[in-house]
């Protein structure tokens, strides 16, 4: 196989760009920068970029059935309409753990949306479900770091990262009652540098998956092996998204929080978006059906 050749295909400098989301009616990709508290839309074939700001720590996107975008931020799920700027807060979670704040997320078959918590005190935060009928229950427990969450092509099995834990997790998965079981340890990447963050599956089953501190992204085949490193110029990848026309073009996000003045210095695209035009395809977001 070909090595991919890497494009930088924005300079943001994002401090934690993270959940890059195709829309494929503008041919747009949006992503956040959570510490950024902002919302960025990007035209690939252009480079044009357009900046939200939010004003609170947006985590992650979700497209919606009925037009504009579900959020996960802070400690709450939002409905967001960037052509009007409308926000309405649909849930906010009680009892969320003490410095806790939403990570990543995404909606699932079933058009159901799925976001988990990250906390700097321990294995304490959870992975919720918030359902059609816009009422929300706790998924998982006992999380350190919520990130990267998908499904396989046959909607049987949902992945979801623990990053703390450096592994991807596999659950069962029912997309009509938006019930997951049979949690098991689907790759343990501790032999691997950094740690897994946000992902994504294409058409063939095979999981893409962000290393943090790890200067990569790994692809898995569905058995969770490993097929596959593709070296990045930025130490802190962060998430992944297929999209464009053909859905082959995979894009990358990074961050540049925690680095040093050095660190930035060897590497001056962090914290920027990335684009690898893959040999696959990759899968068509859900909408939220809410």
């Amino acid at each position: 196989m070909k090595p991919y050749a890497l494009e930088k295909l924005a300079s943001l400098t994002c401090q934690l760009g993270e959940g890059p989301l195709w829309q494929a009616e503008e041919n747009n990709l949006y992503c956040v920068d959570i510490e950024g508290q902002s919302i960025w839309r990007l035209n690939p074939r252009t480079g044009e970029a357009q900046h939200y700001p939010m004003g609170f720590q947006v985590s992650c996107l979700a497209l919606r059935e009925q037009g504009g975008f579900m959020l996960a931020g802070e400690h709450g799920f939002a409905r967001w309409e960037p052509v009007t700027g409308e926000l309405v807060w649909i849930a906010q979670i009680e009892n969320a753990p003490r410095k806790s704040r939403f990570n990543d997320g995404g909606v699932g078959p079933g058009g159901r949306f799925w976001a988990g918590m990250m906390s700097s005190e321990g294995f304490e935060n959870n992975l919720y479900c918030l359902d059609r009928d816009l009422r929300y229950h706790v998924a998982e427990t006992n999380i350190g770091i919520s990130n990267g969450i998908g499904w396989s092509p046959d909607r049987s099995t949902m992945y979801f990262t623990d990053s703390p834990r450096i592994c991807i997790y596999a659950y069962d998965f029912d997309p009509v009652r938006g019930a997951i079981e049979n949690r098991r340890v689907w790759v343990d990447s501790g032999d691997l540098p950094g740690v897994p963050d946000g992902l994504c599956i294409d058409n063939e089953g095979c999981v893409w998956s962000a290393r943090w501190d790890g200067w990569q992204v790994s692809r898995y085949d569905p058995e969770g092996q490993l097929m596959l490193d593709i070296p990045l110029p930025v130490q802190r990848p962060t998430s992944c998204a297929f999209g464009g026309d053909d859905m082959q073009s995979l894009f990358i996000t990074s961050a540049r929080t925690g680095l040093s003045d050095t660190d930035l210095s060897r590497q001056p695209m962090a914290g920027d978006i990335f684009m690898i035009k893959t040999d696959t395809k990759g899968q068509k977001p859900y909408r939220f059906q809410g």
